[in-house]
């Protein structure tokens, strides 16, 4: 099962973090995966670092496809607001129901995501 990377993960892993150190091993099996939602907020970092290599590999990784339920996503933020968590941003909303619709945990360093995990019901890489 592939696992969807959220942007905190690469940002921590790019800057060599010791805290990725299951990023490593999920590279090496081959578990990784992606969203276009993910790349559009990593990649124009790594352009201005001139990091043309790994923008190449990861343009490379499992894409998981995104079909946007924008009726799923204010339900999202409808079940958020109502159990008192406000401020989750619609990137993490999306990234959520991406994962969801493919059936996909995240592993992200986002605190966002662990109140998330039992509004809406996603699973987490831990």
């Amino acid at each position: 099962m592939s696992v969807l990377i959220d942007t905190s993960v690469w940002v921590e892993y790019f800057r060599n973090s010791n805290n990725c150190e299951p990023l490593e091993v999920l590279i090496d099996e081959n578990l990784v995966a992606t969203n276009d939602l993910v790349l559009a907020e990593i990649i124009p970092y790594l352009k201005i670092r001139k990091q043309r290599t790994i923008i190449k590999l990861l343009s490379s990784i499992n894409n998981l496809g995104m079909a946007i339920n924008w009726d799923q996503i204010m339900d999202f933020q409808y079940e958020c607001l109502k159990n008192g968590i406000n401020g989750i941003g619609i990137p993490d909303l999306i990234i959520a129901q991406n994962a969801k619709q493919n059936n996909c945990p995240i592993y992200s360093l986002d605190k966002h995501f662990i109140a998330l995990k039992n509004v809406v019901n996603i699973e987490l890489f831990v």
